[in-house]
């Protein structure tokens, strides 16, 4: 499409109201993925990017403790996605009143310690709302995650004016089902605006070398000089300073899974 969510325009109305768009502003950011493969078509063939919203000061990633289960290897995709588009980025834990056991703590003290903002969050209990809501003020906030993680639930207790609707997590499945069908964004005070997405299963970033792909990890970036080689992938090179951190328990090893993972699905795109 040419034009995003998030778009500045100029538009002039007609009077069965219809309109034309006349011009689109310059975008000062703009976040996308690869687009889904055309069903039918197999699995070879270009990605096409698609464009997910623009003009956007926070990327609000939402996950949640349990149903569906917390999902590390989506917000590290989302986080790349936002660090290469360069948009601060704040990661919401949901639904923490269904982990008594505190099992995402790990993960909340891992996120916070590389250096992102992070709020756990309940519904049921109200907790982390307020702060979530004063993080969020003032600024366009898109807010991306899975199907069933309770985005459009917390939006509703936020900005009770919304009135998304809200769906459920299935039985059969323990995955969410999507109830927002289309990405929109709303004003919902003076400066304040949230685009909310539909829920994914998955997602490849778009547009990123696999040389690259390490200056999105905050936490490989005090090692990567040190790399023998300046377009060292962090894999398979020798005297790779990166390697050797995760060996040296450094950098997370889940992380730096997460960092191969996305890294073979750009090979794999490389090999068309």
């Amino acid at each position: 499409d040419i034009v995003a969510v998030g778009d500045v325009v100029d538009y002039k109305l007609n009077q069965d109201g219809t309109g034309v768009i006349n011009e689109i502003h310059p975008r000062k950011n703009y976040i996308s993925r690869k687009a889904p493969r055309i069903k039918g078509a197999g699995t070879r063939g270009e990605r096409l990017e698609q464009i997910v919203a623009s003009n956007i000061d926070n990327l609000v990633i939402v996950s949640s403790a349990k149903s569906p289960k917390f999902n590390n290897r989506l917000i590290d995709r989302l986080i790349v996605a936002g660090e290469s588009s360069h948009i601060n980025l704040i990661i919401v834990i949901n639904k923490i009143d269904l982990d008594p056991s505190h099992n995402t703590r790990q993960w909340s003290e891992l996120y916070t310690k590389i250096g992102y903002q992070l709020f756990e969050t309940s519904v049921t209990e109200r907790k982390g709302i307020e702060e979530l809501k004063n993080s969020m003020s003032g600024k366009i906030n898109l807010i991306w995650g899975q199907s069933g993680v309770g985005k459009s639930s917390l939006l509703n207790i936020i900005y009770p004016s919304l009135k998304l609707k809200v769906g459920a997590v299935s039985d059969s499945t323990s995955k969410g089902k999507h109830t927002t069908v289309t990405s929109i964004i709303k004003k919902v005070d003076e400066n304040t605006f949230v685009i909310d997405t539909p829920g994914m299963r998955e997602i490849d970033p778009y547009g990123i070398r696999k040389e690259d792909l390490g200056h999105y990890f905050k936490e490989f970036l005090p090692f990567a000089d040190s790399c023998r080689f300046n377009t060292c992938t962090h894999y398979h090179e020798p005297e790779c300073a990166v390697v050797t951190a995760v060996q040296n328990e450094l950098i997370h090893h889940e992380r730096y899974q997460s960092y191969l993972n996305i890294l073979e699905t750009i090979e794999d795109d490389m090999n068309f």
